[in-house]
């Protein structure tokens, strides 16, 4: 892929949330990724601006392509395990390293509709990411 320092900007419903908006903020560099990840609730009256939250590295597993190797940067207790868990997927998916913030707040959901939109972002960072040549 040929590095841009143009970020890339998607917003998009959580399945079965349709209040709940991911945002995310992409840059492809070329050998490397950075992927900004918040939230908004357009059910709540007055707009909060949301904590930086965790800032996540992760690359891949040279010796296992099923494994990463990570490390926190950054951690604020609520979103540090999703950044992982998004930097590690990330990083065996596109097998460049990564990093991840992740700003993310899931209250009044469930662990399963938390899952949807995991694969969801995933599935939506994947579609604009071009691997290299």
């Amino acid at each position: 892929m040929e590095p841009s320092f143009r970020p890339v900007n998607e917003s998009f419903p959580m399945p079965r949330h349709p209040h709940l908006n991911f945002h995310a903020h992409l840059s492809f560099m070329g050998n490397c990724t950075m992927v900004h990840l918040t939230t908004t609730d357009l059910s709540q009256a007055e707009s909060t601006l949301s904590p930086m939250g965790s800032f996540v590295y992760a690359m891949p597993d040279m010796r296992n392509d099923r494994d990463a190797i990570s490390t926190p940067l950054s951690t604020s207790g609520s979103s540090i395990d999703y950044a992982t868990r998004m930097a590690k997927v990330l990083a065996r998916k596109m097998k460049q390293p990564v990093y991840v913030g992740c700003s993310m707040d899931f209250t009044g959901t469930t662990a399963e509709e938390e899952m949807e939109g995991f694969a969801a972002v995933v599935d939506q960072i994947m579609e604009r990411w071009t691997p290299k040549s």
